[in-house]
């Protein structure tokens, strides 16, 4: 793989991470167990498509073959995107949602705060940019695990239950191949093991914080990031590519 592919993958792979989190998360909108939660989910899930669009139409540029962010959004097929499995994982209850939330914004502080060094101009500005609003992400989603961890019997047991669950789809965001590995050489990107002690050890005080228990390391569920998929996303792309599929380059 030249280096302009694989930096066209990394950067789908930065951009469909934020794209599939902030549909999952638009999906409470009008859902939330509060008015004041339901705003701001949805204005979480709005960063998160602005940083898509950002991501995606750099990735189109790098590419070369006349696709914009939009393009790229709803003109590819599952196997065609690059999300990690966490991601894409159903809301469940909000302690699920919240979990899978905090688990991501933990990991995506620490690569948006490295790649605010890259050294291809454009991919700092757009890391510094997201930073801003990740580092609020992050602290929404550690205060609801605080809150939902050390609240009452049954907020204890839900969260601990999420927290369980998704365990085995954060070894992925750690893991690194040869896409990884051209980022680190050129200096586009950090080196993704790097970053896991630095988030273990905010997940852990978290925890320990939120009375909860982490799960020990073990077998963990990948494949995202090469294109293979749970059954989840299918179900979010038919939501989210109906009105370009059904009417082909429709403008409003």
């Amino acid at each position: 793989m030249n280096a302009q592919n694989a930096l066209f993958e990394y950067l789908l792979r930065l951009g469909d991470n934020a794209l599939i989190l902030g549909h999952r998360l638009s999906e409470w909108c009008g859902h939330s167990p509060a008015l004041e939660e339901d705003l701001a989910l949805s204005n979480v899930a709005l960063d998160l498509i602005g940083q898509t669009q950002l991501w995606l139409n750099l990735a189109g540029e790098v590419e070369g073959k006349g696709r914009d962010a939009d393009k790229l959004a709803y003109l590819r097929d599952a196997r065609d995107f690059r999300n990690v499995l966490l991601v894409e994982q159903p809301n469940g209850d909000f302690a699920v949602t919240m979990a899978r939330q905090f688990y991501f914004d933990a990991w995506h502080y620490l690569l948006l705060r490295e790649l605010t060094g890259s050294k291809d101009p454009r991919i700092a500005e757009i890391a510094a940019k997201g930073l801003k609003e990740v580092t609020y992400h992050l602290e929404r989603s550690r205060d609801w695990i605080l809150r939902l961890g050390d609240g009452t019997e049954e907020s204890h047991r839900r969260m601990q239950t999420a927290i369980d669950d998704l365990w085995m789809y954060t070894g992925e965001l750690f893991e690194s191949d040869e896409i990884d590995q051209a980022m680190v050489q050129e200096g586009l990107g950090p080196d993704l093991a790097t970053l896991h002690e630095p988030w273990l050890g905010l997940v852990r005080a978290t925890a320990e914080e939120a009375t909860l228990t982490l799960p020990q390391p073990g077998w963990a569920q990948k494949g995202g990031k090469r294109g293979i998929h749970s059954e989840h996303l299918g179900y979010i792309l038919a939501d989210l590519q109906f009105l370009q599929r059904a009417y082909p380059n429709a403008t409003w």
